[in-house]
């Protein structure tokens, strides 16, 4: 979709000026990580964590671009295309919002990291859970397993059962907000419960499939 892209690119623009603009206004080192808890504990010199971002937010516009052209199963992509460009806005909005807070932040905002990243990662994911649920097989977007990649069932069994739980993932991240200290832990134990059970559940799914043609 034009406005898509048009709305990515300015983000990127935008990112880029926010660099240049603010150089002059940083500290040498700035702080670029933050601990589960919210607190400082990693730092970059300020060229590099001003920049960075932007720069990232560029390569991902080329993967954006290249993935539907070079994917094997490009066709299937262009079937759900239209959640596919929203997919890639929202994650650049998300990094995007990282970025502005990490800007805030070296510029002496009072900003606690643990509350306002759990929120932005549960909208995410939540929105993973809705792309999840119209995503054909391809080789770049969804639960890529060799058990999903093998079978046209097992893939939209997979996904739909991964489209429930991203959701809910979602959902437990975004409450995250209300516990700063045990954000993370409602961010990060939810997706790997749910990618591990995903895995299991794509090859047990494909077993009953074989079995069933066996038989």
């Amino acid at each position: 979709m034009r406005i898509i892209k048009i709305a990515i690119l300015s983000i990127i623009l935008l990112s880029f000026l926010i660099g240049v603009w603010f150089l002059p206004k940083m500290p040498s080192k700035m702080v670029s990580h933050w601990n589960v808890l919210g607190k400082a504990d990693g730092y970059l010199p300020k060229h590099v964590a001003l920049f960075l971002m932007p720069f990232i937010l560029a390569g991902l516009v080329l993967l954006f671009w290249l993935i539907p052209k070079i994917d094997p199963l490009k066709e299937n992509i262009e079937k759900f295309r239209r959640y596919y460009d929203f997919f890639f806005l929202l994650l650049i909005i998300f990094l995007f919002y990282i970025y502005l807070l990490s800007v805030l932040y070296n510029l002496g905002w009072k900003i606690n990291m643990s509350r306002c990243i759990p929120p932005a990662i549960g909208l995410f994911f939540y929105y993973l859970g809705t792309l999840f649920s119209q995503a054909k097989r391809n080789w770049f977007i969804g639960i890529k397993t060799p058990w999903t990649l093998s079978s046209e069932k097992v893939w939209e069994h997979t996904h739909q059962r991964a489209s429930k739980l991203f959701k809910i993932s979602g959902i437990l991240a975004f409450i995250g907000i209300f516990f700063s200290h045990q954000a993370i832990y409602f961010v990060i134990v939810p997706v790997i419960f749910v990618s591990a059970y995903l895995v299991v559940f794509s090859y047990f799914d494909y077993q009953r499939e074989v079995s069933v043609k066996e038989n």
